[in-house]
């Protein structure tokens, strides 16, 4: 479905700055799964995500969605077949326009409410009604109007409304606070398992990567040093994957953030 082969990316080349972002990294994902994907900060895995996305092409590799060569596909076309949410919940939508527009345009109307049916308004009404945020009664408030949750919740159904051949969730909870963050988590599960949708999302929690999706991945220094599913997975303690790091990198993982957030959770 996704395949990913020995791509390379170099940022800055043969200057001071020169910052080897991916080193030969090879990915197969298959139809609907789920994969949580964690690592240092500088691990490469946004630079991953903007790879696959086409925020920039890759130095060498090859990529293929659903059998077709994206590698050098421009953005633009890319995210026909890939939804995308970022860190920052301000991202991804149009802060001036109400929630009902945002959807709208989502929907593939540019915005034009005129454009939607009175059965597709509905739609949106009950969309919002499951996230259970009451939104469904705001749906004329303007997007900026609303919290870091509620607007990633409704980011979150904008790129899923036409349901995407791949989903990015790229620490799309990491600027939120503790409640509203376990609810996006919640409502990214739904969705994902309603429509069975092709899922990589980035988390600096560690707990959450070997609780939620299918498989998880380790990346560090721009490769993927650790890929584990099933019952390894199934069996494996925040602890576990930290000896695994150090035995595999031959150094400990130092990143501040996700160890405390996971000993938080433990």
């Amino acid at each position: 479905m996704l395949n990913i082969s020995h791509i390379s990316k170099t940022f800055n080349p043969g200057t001071a700055d020169s910052k080897l972002a991916l080193d030969d990294l090879c990915l197969d994902v298959d139809d609907g799964e789920f994969i949580t994907i964690i690592g240092a900060n500088g691990a490469g895995k946004s630079t991953l995500f903007g790879a696959i996305a086409g925020s920039f092409f890759t130095d060498e590799g090859r990529i293929t969605l659903d059998g077709e060569d994206i590698t050098m596909m421009p953005e633009y076309l890319r995210a026909r077949k890939i939804g995308r949410l970022f860190q920052d919940p301000m991202r991804g939508t149009a802060p001036g326009m109400t929630i009902e527009e945002n959807l709208s345009l989502a929907a593939g109307h540019g915005g034009w409410l005129s454009m939607a049916g009175s059965g597709q308004k509905k739609e949106f009404r009950e969309m919002l009604r499951q996230l259970e945020m009451g939104l469904e009664d705001r749906m004329k408030q303007p997007m900026g109007l609303l919290s870091g949750g509620q607007r990633q919740a409704v980011t979150l159904l904008m790129a899923t409304i036409n349901p995407p051949s791949l989903l990015l969730l790229d620490e799309h909870t990491a600027a939120l606070d503790p409640a509203a963050a376990d609810k996006v988590l919640a409502i990214t599960e739904e969705v994902v398992k309603k429509d069975h949708l092709t899922c990589l999302m980035i988390t600096h929690n560690m707990q959450s990567a070997l609780k939620l999706g299918t498989r998880t991945l380790m990346m560090d220094a721009g490769r993927i040093i650790l890929d584990v599913s099933g019952s390894e997975r199934g069996s494996m303690k925040v602890e576990d994957l930290l000896e695994r790091f150090k035995s595999i990198s031959g150094k400990a993982l130092d990143n501040d953030r996700m160890l405390l957030t996971s000993e938080k959770d433990s």
